[in-house]
């Protein structure tokens, strides 16, 4: 624009002395262009280059007209470069700084009009036209640039949920392989923080609960001499209850298991454990003496869950992904048996049918051949329809694990012949939705075995909970493994990778005088007076 002005005003004047304005032009433009974000000097730059351009302005108009050139088109050489500090400053979004340089333009052309040459510019038509135009065209550039920017910017990318999905995925599954340890098990992150905690403060009980929706929480890893009940419900009057809702750590004197039967002498801290500005989970250390927990104690415990809680939600994150995965994989394959493989087994059995009418008299053998293939493909189908029962079975979260697996023995077992029996010790707490859904799992499979394969008349389910402790056993009065290698077989196997997957242990021993027991245990084993009483369920329901 420099070299473009100094051309113009060499031929409008034929004066070289002119070209001063150009030189001052230059050094106000430095600031600006050496310094463009420096909260004044450039501003004040740009404000000095509009002056000078209003002044030049009323200097080349006197020296055109002194050479018989129209007064107005002297100023229209130099005025064009007045786009250059207005659309700056409309570009780095300053309309403030833009209606101040116009006023300073305006009043600096008036200036230049009134003191430089004879007769005044300012008293020429042209000169006052052109000034007046290009005042309009700075105005313009100065409060439509930004409008024009948004309208000729091209539009957002559509949004790519796949791909994007795709993006994250990638990145969770490098990130989780560069982890220390490689794990994002919410029990074992929970342990490793009971084992740090154990090395800053006393207590002879302590726990992590995390929240399961609904408004309970579930405890992903206990310690102590003893195992408890702990109060689960946000809703009740308690520590626990206001240590989630303020964020803050709270201590009281008096335990907050419902089962414990301490002392008077007692003392509880709960922790929160904050990530962001989310609560995902709560740290509770209890000791039997008063005032365990002073404040230089309380310091020390949340120096430690303080790294600890963004490690807890990482893995609690990943294991929501791996669930809301592996369900949404059940179902697909739920649909596809059933829209595809299920529809044309039973084309085949009408197919049977209709060559049985149609069979002639005398082809006894040939009808023989027909019903028992009839009766295979039926058989077929009716296991079809268990898979698919099994595919689509989950915990409800008000039901709870017990129920889930009574009603699959139920549905599984009944239509086989098979006289069920329940035994189930749970306790009001629950256990994190994936280690609930992998027991499921493993019952169904147990109890699967033992309707096809043991030829049993009896299945014996108890189910025994008390979070973080669980023990799931299924056992049959059928004919057993004989000398076959139990983990040779295939379901056996998943069954076993399951229980490993929760930090569990498969056990597979035979039963006598007949038949098998599977059993997966989690965690150590329970009181029985942290629990409430067994309920054993009526036989044969």
């Amino acid at each position: 624009m420099l070299a473009l002005v100094a051309a113009l005003t060499l031929i409008a004047t034929e004066d070289i002395g002119q070209l001063r304005w150009i030189a001052l032009l230059l050094v106000a433009a430095l600031p600006a262009f050496l310094a463009p974000d420096h909260r004044w000097l450039a501003p004040l730059g740009r404000v000095a280059e509009v002056a000078i351009t209003g002044l030049a302005a009323g200097s080349v108009a006197a020296a055109a007209d002194r050479i018989g050139e129209y007064a107005g088109f002297g100023a229209e050489v130099i005025l064009p470069y007045l786009a250059v500090p207005l659309l700056t400053a409309s570009l780095r979004r300053r309309p403030t700084e833009g209606a101040a340089l116009l006023g300073v333009a305006a009043v600096s052309m008036v200036a230049g009009g009134t003191l430089m040459g004879d007769p005044l510019p300012i008293t020429q038509p042209g000169f006052l036209a052109a000034g007046g135009q290009w005042l309009v065209l700075g105005a313009i550039v100065t409060f439509a640039a930004d409008t024009m920017r948004q309208f000729m910017a091209p539009p957002p990318p559509t949004p790519q949920p796949y791909a994007e999905a795709t993006r994250l995925l990638t990145q969770l599954r490098s990130v989780a392989r560069s982890l220390p340890g490689a794990t994002l098990d919410p029990g074992g992150i929970s342990e490793h923080l009971l084992d740090e905690l154990r090395q800053v403060a006393p207590g002879e009980r302590a726990a992590v609960l995390s929240t399961s929706g609904g408004g309970r929480l579930v405890v992903l890893a206990q310690s102590g001499a003893e195992r408890v009940d702990w109060e689960t419900t946000l809703d009740a009057d308690s520590a626990i209850a206001d240590a989630w809702a303020t964020q803050q750590p709270q201590t009281a004197n008096r335990s907050q298991a419902r089962s414990h039967r301490g002392g008077d002498a007692s003392s509880s801290l709960v922790v929160p454990l904050v990530a962001g500005v989310r609560t995902i989970g709560l740290v509770i250390l209890e000791a039997d003496i008063a005032q365990a927990y002073p404040s230089p104690v309380v310091a020390q415990v949340t120096d430690v869950t303080g790294p600890a809680a963004l490690r807890l939600e990482a893995a609690l994150l990943f294991d929501d992904v791996r669930s809301l995965a592996t369900n949404e994989e059940r179902q697909r394959l739920a649909r596809e048996i059933h829209d595809g493989v299920a529809q044309e087994l039973v084309m085949v059995g009408y197919g049977i049918d209709n060559a049985q009418a149609t069979l002639p008299e005398g082809a006894e053998e040939t009808a023989e051949e027909l019903r028992s293939l009839r009766a295979e493909v039926t058989r077929v189908i009716t296991e079809l329809r268990l898979s698919l029962f099994e595919l689509r079975s989950e915990v409800d979260r008000n039901g709870g694990l017990a129920a889930a697996i009574a009603e699959y023995a139920r549905t599984i077992g009944t239509p086989a012949g098979l006289r069920v029996h329940f035994t189930f010790d749970e306790s009001t707490a629950r256990l994190p939705a994936a280690t609930e859904a992998e027991l499921l799992r493993i019952a169904q499979e147990a109890i699967t075995n033992a309707r096809k394969h043991a030829g049993a008349s009896n299945l014996w389910v108890t189910c025994t909970i008390d979070p973080p402790y669980a023990e799931i056993t299924v056992s049959d009065d059928g004919k057993g493994f004989a000398d076959d290698r139990p983990d040779g077989r295939y379901g056996l196997t998943i069954m076993a990778e399951r229980a490993e997957r929760i930090r569990g242990k498969l056990k597979i021993t035979p039963r006598h005088p007949s038949g098998t027991t599977v059993a997966v245990v989690l965690g150590t084993a329970a009181r029985r007076d942290s629990v409430r009483d067994s309920v054993p369920a009526p036989e044969g329901e």
